[in-house]
């Protein structure tokens, strides 16, 4: 491994431990597709779901923009936690049958709200069974397989009724940890 190499992941590392002893708020985004889905399908609806998690304030902000599907809405929610990082199927995390007030009965469509992780009613109440018993110990159960990348947001329709579109949600790394990588890499370039 070059010394760059070396530099630039131990940049990384310590930018995100010095972020993450810090922060609060953990952002991801998943993309949204039918060849996402587990079995994948030929759906050429697409679009993004941005979910905040606010360990602090135990919050969870949900921002789904959609289009472009074949079979109207039924349901959407997170699932977790797949066996595997990044594949598979898992379990309803969040509200069942559907987030509250997300819109239904369309092929597209815009979705923001804030899930208080203190109450019952923003779990799948087999989740909470599954995962201790209590509304804190689901939430620490779906931080942990966001974190695992074994979490994903699901849209489901009428044709699709396992799934029309979905993504796994990753982790959006933070301004500062980018601009404190892109720094690394420009004086380690200068020193060449």
């Amino acid at each position: 491994m070059s010394l760059f190499t070396r530099l630039v992941l131990c940049t990384i590392i310590f930018a995100g431990i010095a972020t993450r002893s810090q922060a609060s708020i953990i952002s991801y985004l998943a993309l949204l597709d039918g060849p996402s889905e587990s079995p994948p399908n030929a759906s050429p609806g697409t679009g993004t779901a941005n979910v905040d998690y606010d360990d602090a304030a135990h919050t969870l902000h949900v921002h789904v923009v959609f289009a472009g599907l074949l079979g109207n809405t039924t349901a959407s929610h997170i699932h977790s936690a797949t066996a595997v990082p990044g594949v598979g199927t898992a379990g309803v995390a969040t509200t069942t049958p559907t987030f509250a007030g997300f819109p239904l009965g369309v092929t597209a469509g815009v979705y923001d709200n804030t899930l208080n992780m203190t109450l019952t009613s923003s779990w799948n109440p087999s989740y909470i069974t599954a995962n201790g018993g209590s509304p804190g110990t689901a939430e620490a159960a779906l931080a942990l397989g966001l974190a695992q990348d074994r979490a994903y947001l699901n849209v489901h329709s009428n044709l699709f009724p396992g799934g029309e579109i979905r993504g796994f949600l990753q982790p959006v790394p933070e301004p500062g940890s980018l601009s404190l990588l892109g720094l690394s890499a420009l004086a380690l370039r200068r020193r060449r």
